[in-house]
């Protein structure tokens, strides 16, 4: 998954300064880093997204937060079945979203106000 999205992701911006490419998907593209590469991946993709149309799955704020919009996916698994949904999330929600990412279920005052830190530096 993540080290051969990131390939991808390194080829596609090379790519992208040569061709049109409509539309990018990446999968966790940021498995097995953190911190200040995630942000750096997150960039990046921003960056390729004002050429392209970018979908990406992360689990982490960083990346997050660098996207122009924000869905949730949830799965959902019963006895015989298992449903997704795909939810777009509204700037309110998406701090919430953001700073359960940080700190978990329990969303407070001060992962509410890093959230909303991390999206004001990283949407700019």
């Amino acid at each position: 998954g993540g080290e051969l999205s990131r390939i991808s992701l390194a080829i596609q911006l090379e790519a992208s300064a040569k061709t049109r490419v409509p539309t990018m998907i990446f999968d966790e593209v940021d498995s097995g880093v953190g911190g200040a590469i995630a942000e750096v991946v997150g960039k990046k993709l921003q960056s390729l997204g004002t050429e392209a149309q970018v979908f990406c799955v992360t689990h982490l704020p960083q990346v997050a937060a660098c996207g122009h919009h924000h869905f949730q996916v949830n799965k959902t698994k019963s006895s015989d079945k298992t449903t997704t949904s795909l939810k777009t999330l509204k700037a309110d929600q998406r701090v919430d979203e953001i700073a359960r990412m940080l700190g978990g279920k329990t969303i407070t005052e001060q992962t509410r106000r890093h959230a909303e830190e991390m999206l004001e530096l990283l949407t700019r």
